[in-house]
């Protein structure tokens, strides 16, 4: 995946940056958030559920992508922090975002709007027979299954379901897609700008 990703983070920085940069003050504020949007967060943004598990060293070379928008935006110098700016623009961090992506998805399976091929890979813990009658077959979780090696934790199968399942219960259970949207990327941004 780490050929993958720097082959992401170079297209971003030499094609779409590089010419945002020259634009920048001429398009004013507004227009260049919706250029970053459609040019460069779109490409980060693009099946990053495949990322899940990935070591920090490797998601880190997006965020600096990211960081290096959010400067654009907000005209900040090359070395400033950029937690602030990204706290301004409301986005969540790569990492985050992948988690997000995760849990959109589970929402999907859980009230059966996914595809077969992904509803299939999940287990919902109230579906096994050997839980009838407990108390744990009334949760909205789901089984993770049992990974011995650290590539393993990448799988859907495992990395869907221990995503879905650290989410507040209440939060889960949202009854429409829209509001669980906007519930998911309010919970997740607090907790990543909390510590």
């Amino acid at each position: 995946m780490k050929q993958h990703v720097t082959k992401v983070a170079r297209n971003c920085f030499f094609f779409q940056l590089r010419h945002l940069q020259q634009i920048r003050q001429r398009v004013g504020r507004e227009v260049t958030i919706h250029l970053v949007f459609a040019l460069v967060l779109s490409r980060l943004d693009y099946c990053n559920s495949i990322l899940a598990g990935l070591p920090a060293c490797t998601v880190n070379i997006l965020q600096r992508v990211q960081n290096a928008v959010a400067r654009l935006i907000c005209q900040l110098k090359p070395h400033k922090n950029v937690t602030e700016s990204l706290k301004q623009l409301h986005w969540l961090p790569v990492k985050q975002r992948v988690q997000y992506k995760l849990c959109m998805v589970m929402y999907c399976v859980h009230h059966g709007l996914a595809p077969p091929y992904i509803t299939e890979l999940v287990t919902s813990v109230a579906a096994q027979p050997s839980r009838l009658g407990l108390r744990s077959a009334d949760t909205t979780n789901y089984v993770q299954p049992r990974i011995r090696t650290k590539f393993g934790e990448r799988f859907f199968s495992y990395a869907g379901p221990s995503t879905w399942n650290l989410l507040p219960d209440d939060l889960r259970r949202t009854p429409s897609f829209n509001s669980f949207k906007c519930e998911l990327k309010t919970y997740i941004f607090i907790t990543a700008f909390s510590c």
